[in-house]
This record gives C-alpha cells, sequence and structure tokens, in this order.
C-alpha cells in the first residue's frame, strides 16, 4: 500500500496515512490523460471562428473585362479568392471541438494524473486547511511553512470559503473541491495539497 506522512498547518508530521494503490500508485497511462487534457481543453473553446466565401463577400457581380482580347488573364468575378477583398478558399467555418470518451478512460486518466502526482513526491496530505481569516497572507504564510514552490493546488473534502477567498488573488495558489478534481488542473500544478477529508472523497469516487 501506497504511504505519505500526514501533517498539519504547521508542517509536522501526526502520523503516516495509508493511500489506495489502485488511485494513487497505478501505472499511469499518459494516452489517456493527455486524451482526457484534450478532451477538457477542446470544451472552453467556442468554434465561432468564421470566413467568407466567394459567395458571401459583398461585390463581384459582373465579370471585370471580357472575355478575350485585353491580353489579361480571363476573370470571372473581382471576389474569386486570388483577388485582394476577395473570398477565402477553405477557411474556418463554426464548428463544436467537444469530443466524448468513456467512464473507464476518464477513471484512468484521473488516476494517471494523481499517481505521477505521488510517484513523483509532488503530494502533500495534510489533516484539515483551516484558515482563520480570509486574507491572502495566511495562504502565503502556509506556502512558506510546508515550503512549498511553483504552482500549488490546494483541494478540499468540503467547502473553504476562507482558502478560497485568501487564494484567488495570488497567481500561484487555486482551490478546488475534491469532486471537481480534474486532469487538467493536477498537471497544471506543481505541487498538490489535499486534505484528509478529500483524499477519502477522492478514493471512494474512483475505487
Amino acid at each position: 500500500m501506497a504511504k505519505i506522512q500526514l501533517v498539519n498547518v504547521k508542517g509536522e508530521k501526526l502520523k503516516d496515512l495509508t493511500l489506495e494503490d489502485s488511485v494513487w500508485n497505478i501505472e499511469a497511462n499518459d494516452i489517456v490523460l493527455k486524451k482526457a487534457i484534450d478532451l477538457q481543453l477542446a470544451a472552453t473553446r467556442q468554434g465561432t471562428a468564421k470566413t467568407k466565401t466567394r459567395s458571401e463577400v459583398s461585390g463581384g457581380g459582373r465579370k471585370p473585362w471580357r472575355q478575350k482580347g485585353t491580353g489579361r488573364a480571363r476573370q470571372g468575378s473581382i471576389r474569386a479568392t486570388q483577388w485582394r477583398g476577395g473570398g477565402i478558399a477553405g477557411g474556418v467555418t463554426p464548428r463544436d471541438y467537444t469530443f466524448q470518451i468513456n467512464k473507464k478512460e476518464r477513471a484512468l486518466a484521473l488516476k494517471s494524473a494523481l499517481s505521477h502526482k505521488y510517484q513523483d513526491k509532488e503530494l502533500v496530505v495534510i489533516d484539515n486547511i483551516k484558515l482563520n481569516t480570509l486574507k491572502t497572507k495566511e495562504v502565503k504564510d502556509l506556502i512558506k511553512t510546508l515550503n512549498l514552490a511553483g504552482k500549488v493546488l490546494f483541494v478540499t473534502g468540503e467547502d473553504n470559503e476562507n482558502l478560497y477567498m485568501a487564494s484567488r488573488n495570488l497567481g500561484y495558489a487555486y482551490n478546488i473541491n475534491a469532486d471537481e478534481i480534474n486532469c487538467y488542473d493536477l498537471v497544471n500544478s506543481d505541487i498538490l495539497v489535499v486534505d484528509e477529508e478529500a483524499v477519502k472523497v477522492i478514493e471512494g469516487g474512483l475505487k
């Protein structure tokens, strides 16, 4: 079984916590993990990019000059694709970028991301992330006390308003609930900090 230290907000070890190997210590499937991240990013794309074809641009109703005798190349419209102000050939049109993956792939991708955090020693488990106020200084002090570096993702088992309000102004600290955990946020962070309750929620959802 995978084991990790359970610490308090002062960084002091409380006990060794046993983690589910099937969630935190599997052989990561990076192909499925990338697929899940692509799905999440694709869902954020608006898909409203649009170019006009020659039938949609204005002008070009008549033939610019006669077919023969001018010495110039034959032209049918000044709004053909080779003209300045003409239509675009093969341009983009509005589309939906979303796609689907099955439930087993979603679960495997999430387990892979969590396993990377555990195996790369980028996981910190804390007994309870309780802040007395919603001041940003409290989060900064917590990060300094735990000796964390880079982007920090806090995951809590239940709503933690003080942590959310205190971390939202920092460009390197983020907070989500355990039931909102996703592959992109995990991969995009350098350190994952979860409370003990969040561990139970994550393991319960992925068993």
